[in-house]
Formats: structure tokens, sequence, C-alpha cells
């Protein structure tokens, strides 16, 4: 092992005693600062066989389609010529898969959704070319093997089936069930896609912040994808925020505090969010019953959390934005085909620059708190659409012409429904 390595190894290894140097800890890795340059994209999708969509996958498949480019989870076993096992959030080792042509990172959810995660890129522009090309290297790998990507945020076709046998996920599920039906379909059933930008200058941090949990309930509305779920219509304009709303809100809802210290908030809930899973020796995960970070750093289990503990705790917490040194906004549905380009660019535009990242939030701010509502009736509501028309306007003039058709699609088909 080098002395870098053994360095690494030893900040990780550090045992966090009081609550105290867990926030420190928290504080110091979830907003990295600076002028934003940065942006990225993660998509996922729903897989189904293109001829039988209600059939199951099944891991062989699976497997079989995406070749070299099978997720660890997928294909645990190392190959030759392939590096060293390394241990994965998901609880297992294997080996690692080869990169999409276009730099992306290729993932599986624990019911065999895909997910594109983008290399960080300078512009929309590129971004829009880098996951343009992986897409559609990745589509024809699936069409080649009789598969294809859902198009929606919940699978419309299939009840909720667990694929990936890990003791993350298996932990995971037991806690979820505990609590109802909800975990196992956010797990299994759900596709979201997510937007990246860099957190900000110091004196930026806060309105960036606001401002991405503002804009949730307006383009959670506006970009609605899921009222289909195992068959049936669910009534919602989005069954898989439905999903996420109804599960143990210290996980799932945004965290509270004050708006001018995002870090301290984000330490705060993460400190009273219950544990999902502990990382043991053997196959079993289980964390006790009820128990939260704060329990464990107060002495409920033998020993207090290592930094790797804690940053694996915070990988269980799945909030609308999430801080992971970057703001990862969470909330949109999947989108079908080539329209998931459409919410990445409104948001790119929308944070283009203080002045309108500020008047966005004045957009928002009025529905900021409309989550249930923007789940249930979408842009049926007026208020909501009145945000949205008015992030549009604001957003439009740094859009190009075919994205602004799809927003304006959407717009438009709110106001003919609320006239029927």
């Amino acid at each position: 092992m080098t002395t870098l390595d053994h360095d690494a190894a030893a900040a990780t290894s550090r045992r966090l005693r009081t609550q105290e140097e867990v926030e420190a800890h928290i504080r110091a890795i979830c907003f990295k600062t600076g002028p934003p340059a940065l942006i990225g994209a993660e998509l996922e999708w729903t897989v189904h066989h293109t001829a039988a969509p209600r059939a199951p996958l099944d891991r062989e498949t699976l497997r079989h389609a995406l070749g070299r480019h099978t997720p660890a989870l997928l294909d645990p076993a190392p190959r030759a010529g392939s590096p060293g096992p390394a241990a994965s959030p998901g609880g297992t080792a294997g080996r690692t898969p080869d990169p999409l042509p276009a730099g992306g990172t290729l993932t599986i959810e624990p019911g065999g959704q895909l997910e594109i995660s983008s290399a960080p890129a300078s512009s929309t522009a590129a971004l829009h070319a880098a996951v343009t090309a992986d897409l559609a290297y990745l589509t024809a790998l699936l069409d080649d093997a009789g598969l294809r990507l859902g198009e929606h945020g919940i699978d419309p076709h299939r009840p909720p089936r667990r694929l990936l046998d890990t003791p993350r996920y298996a932990a995971m599920e037991r806690t979820f069930d505990a609590r109802g039906r909800h975990g196992r379909i956010m797990m299994c059933s759900t596709a979201g896609l997510q937007v990246c930008l860099d957190a900000g200058t110091p004196g930026d941090v806060p309105l960036r912040w606001r401002t991405a949990l503002a804009l949730g309930p307006p383009l959670l509305a506006l970009f609605a994808n899921s009222s289909r779920h195992a068959g049936r219509d669910t009534g919602l304009a989005s069954a898989r925020m439905a999903t996420w709303w109804g599960m143990d809100p210290r996980v799932t809802h945004p965290p509270a505090g004050p708006a001018g210290d995002p870090a301290g908030a984000w330490a705060r809930y993460a400190l009273a969010a219950p544990l999902l899973c502990v990382r043991r020796g053997g196959g079993c995960w289980d964390p006790p019953p009820g128990m939260t970070l704060a329990d464990w750093v107060g002495g409920a289990l033998p020993g207090p959390p290592t930094v790797d503990d804690v940053d694996y705790h915070l990988s269980t917490l799945f909030p609308p934005v999430r801080p992971r040194g970057y703001l990862e906004l969470r909330y949109l549905d999947s989108q079908p085909g080539p329209e998931w380009f459409a919410p990445v660019a409104m948001v790119a535009a929308l944070f283009a620059g203080r002045s309108l990242t500020e008047q966005a939030l004045a957009a928002a701010e009025p529905v900021a708190g409309y989550w249930h509502t923007a789940y249930r009736t979408g842009l049926a509501d007026p208020a909501l659409r009145r945000s949205a028309e008015a992030l549009t306007h604001l957003a439009a003039p740094h859009l190009d012409g075919a994205v602004t058709d799809i927003i304006e699609r959407r717009l438009r088909a709110a106001v003919t429904a609320g006239e029927q």
C-alpha cells in the first residue's frame, strides 16, 4: 500500500465520537464551494422486454445485453485482466465495468433499473452531446438483446420485484417494509432524472440551495410523467414522487432549518435520520429498529461510527435535493427518449447567474411547499401552473427551440385539460 493509500484509509477509518465531530465532518464535505462551472445528469430507466413489457427481468438476460459494461452489482465475479474486487455501495465486491463511450458510468438499481451518470460537463451543449451518445449506445445494446428502456418515472406494467440480492438492499427492504409498501416500490419500480450543479461560491450557496428546493414542486408538476403503475392508473401526476413522499420523512423529505445555514441543516438532518443498514461481516446488515445516526454516536452500538460509516449513511438519505459536494436535484421523473434534456436545460438556465436565480426563487417560492399537490395534480393546480409558466418565461431566452417546444407543449396540455 502506498503512503497516499495508507493516509486515505486512516482518514476514512477515523472514529467520530461526538455529534460535534460528525457535524463538522458533514459540513466539510457536503458543499464544495467555488465559481459554478460544471453540470451533470443522472438518468434512470426501468428496463423491459420489447415484445412483453410486463414480463419480469432476469439477471442473466441483462448481463448478456450489457456485456463488458455490466455493473459490478449484477456481475460480481472478477474477470481475467480486470481490476481486482472493490467494495461497492450495494455490499458486494466485483469487477470494474467499462465506461460508456462518451464517459458515462452505467449502474443498476435494485429492481433492475439502469442509470447513466454523466461525467461532469462544462456546458449544457457538451452534456447533451455526451449523454445522447451514451444513451444511443446503451439503447443499441439493449435492442440487440430484445430489451428496451422505459419512458416513465415508475414502472407502468409490473409490481416491484427486487433483482439484486445484496446485504444493503436486503436490509433496506426489510426496514422499509416495516413502515409500509412505499419503500419497496421506490427501490424496485421508480426511475428519476437527477440534475447535478456546482454548489457555488460561499456567498451564493444559501441562495442556490434554497432555490433548488423551491423549484421542486413547480418543476415536478411541469415534468410529471408517472401516472400508471403495475398496470393501473394511479390518478396521480407523479406516482413516483408519491412513493418517495410516502416513505419515512426523515429520509425523503427536505431538510428543515435556517435558510442561511444549509450545511448545518443537512448535518442535523443526517444525525436525526434512521439507519437503513449497518455494515457488518456476514450477510445481515439490518439496523436496530428505530436507531438514528445520533443514537449510534451516543453509544447505542458497540463502537462509534467511522468517517466511512457516516459517509455511507449519507448515501442512504434521499431528500429532493441532496448535497454531495455539489447539489443533486432528485425530484424529476424520468422523461421519454430525448426529452430528458428539457428539464436539465431549464434548470441550468435558471442557475446561470445570480440575478436569474433570484428571479427563479421569487417565482417558485409561493409554491415551495406544494410537494403533495405537485405529485397529486401536477399543473392542474393553478398556482403551480402559474409558477411553471413564470419559470419558463425566465428560462426561455437561454433555451433552444426544441427544448422550449417540449416545455410549452406541457403547459398547453395542462391548460387544455383544465378547460375540459
